[in-house]
């Protein structure tokens, strides 16, 4: 006797869009290396304050909403895969402590960053800038609504003097550039104070980042914060804790 064919397997579909999006940009630290080595790759330890949830998700590099899991960064840029960053234990953090899903919910993420970038390398025009610009316009046109710009970047400019004097004016340009672009001229902005770099000049970037005073731009400081062996980028405990504290910043001083 002929049995039916069953029906070929449908593709699951979409998520719903996110509704309060943050875009997550900067350099290496902000894609994350924790639990990254090199030789070695990712060890592939995920925290529980930074596994996925239903409600957190991310824009992928095909400019697709999906369920957000680290690393967050897998396809920013194309087939460089590290490790955990503080995007996902930020989410989690501000579901949690925001009053849970039903006040704060769906949480988009959007990976912008990029390892190795001196800020010059993010200037209007570039294509680092324009990336991140078009992305974020992206994560919003079926709705949704950005509610910040996190930033973690700095490191690169610590090497040479020019760069670190040159660091307070780059980066409020950005941030003036960014809130034009998008057409959102009070945009938070939680901007991370860098905790490693070349010793020579980071205090002078560091400092710079403290004394931006423009108006909806915090910063919080990442000093202290544990290094993997390379002295260079946050473990997976700092950057649980890293995500924690740009979740704390944000409710504090932006969550109506």
């Amino acid at each position: 006797m002929a049995t039916a064919a069953s029906a070929p397997a449908q593709p699951p579909s979409p998520p719903p869009p996110a509704e309060h999006i943050f875009i997550l940009s900067g350099q290496s630290n902000m894609v994350g290396h924790g639990g990254f080595t090199r030789g070695h790759g990712w060890d592939g330890v995920v925290p529980p304050e930074s596994r996925p949830d239903p409600s957190v998700l991310r824009l992928s590099a095909a400019l697709l909403w999906e369920e957000a899991r680290e690393p967050l960064h897998r396809d920013i840029p194309t087939g460089k895969t590290r490790g955990v960053g503080p995007g996902m234990a930020f989410a989690n953090a501000l579901r949690e402590r925001g009053g849970g899903a039903g006040r704060v919910g769906r949480v988009g993420l959007v990976p912008c960053a990029v390892g190795s970038t001196a800020i010059r390398k993010w200037a209007r025009g570039g294509h680092l800038y324009e990336s991140m610009v078009r992305r974020a316009r992206e994560s919003v046109k079926d709705g949704g609504e950005i509610k910040a710009l996190l930033w973690y970047q700095g490191e690169s400019d610590t090497a040479a003097e020019h760069d670190a004097e040159a660091y307070r004016g780059n980066m409020e340009a950005l941030i003036k550039n960014v809130r034009g672009d998008l057409g959102l001229p009070s945009l938070p902005v939680i901007q991370v104070a860098i905790a490693s770099g070349n010793e020579r000049y980071m205090d002078r970037v560091r400092r710079a980042q403290l004394e931006i005073e423009l108006p909806n731009v915090v910063c919080v400081d990442a000093m202290g914060l544990p290094l993997n062996d390379d002295h260079l980028h946050l473990t997976t405990h700092a950057q649980v804790r890293l995500g924690h504290m740009l979740a704390d910043a944000y409710l504090q001083h932006f969550a109506p």
